[in-house]
């Protein structure tokens, strides 16, 4: 099993700062058994961010709403793509996109993810371990692309409530659907 990987920063937009959070890291990790995990460090005022409780982990819909940690993933070749969504609470979500913000009509039967959350003082973790095959299918040797973002809720954000956080911001607005996000990649030889 190789080291664990590097955390890479999660940029905000400039559209929405937020002086509360002094910074998001985020990593993807192949994991033995099949499964890969989405890991998620924000470090900040947490008495000033808005975390939803523990809750019951369900498939919910409407998550970036507050905050919560996202995942785009892509294969290398194609424009289709799923949308994960892990809540501090332990909710989830998943979509199916067959082009750019353009949603399947059915959501993907998906076992629920495993998510764990950690708060401390100026801290909030989140790890999100899903099995392989809830990905796209790739080919083998061929890497997914993937966008990881976040979206976080506070009482004193420039906006009033939400800031929001990726790879990239190639756009005016925040968009974590834009391609040009998805700049992680996993790669399995055996998939």
């Amino acid at each position: 099993m190789p080291d664990s990987p590097t955390p890479l920063p999660l940029l905000c937009h400039p559209a929405t700062p937020a002086p509360i959070i002094s910074r998001i890291d985020a990593s993807v990790e192949l994991l033995a058994g099949d499964r890969i995990a989405f890991r998620y460090c924000l470090r900040g005022d947490m008495a000033r961010l808005r975390v939803p409780p523990q809750n019951i982990p369900a498939r919910t819909d409407m998550l970036w709403e507050h905050t919560c940690f996202e995942a785009f993933v892509a294969r290398a070749e194609g424009s289709g793509y799923r949308e994960f969504n892990f809540s501090p609470s332990g909710q989830w979500a998943a979509y199916d996109f067959s082009d750019y913000r353009q949603r399947l009509a059915e959501d993907p039967p998906l076992p629920a993810p495993l998510i764990t959350t950690r708060l401390t003082e100026g801290r909030l973790e989140l790890e999100a371990v899903v099995q392989l095959g809830d990905l796209p299918p790739n080919p083998a040797g061929h890497a997914w692309k993937i966008g990881l973002a976040a979206v976080v809720e506070s009482a004193d954000t420039v906006d009033g409530s939400h800031s929001y956080w990726a790879l990239h911001h190639p756009a005016p607005h925040p968009d974590f659907h834009h391609r040009a996000c998805f700049l992680a990649e996993a790669c399995l030889d055996h998939v």
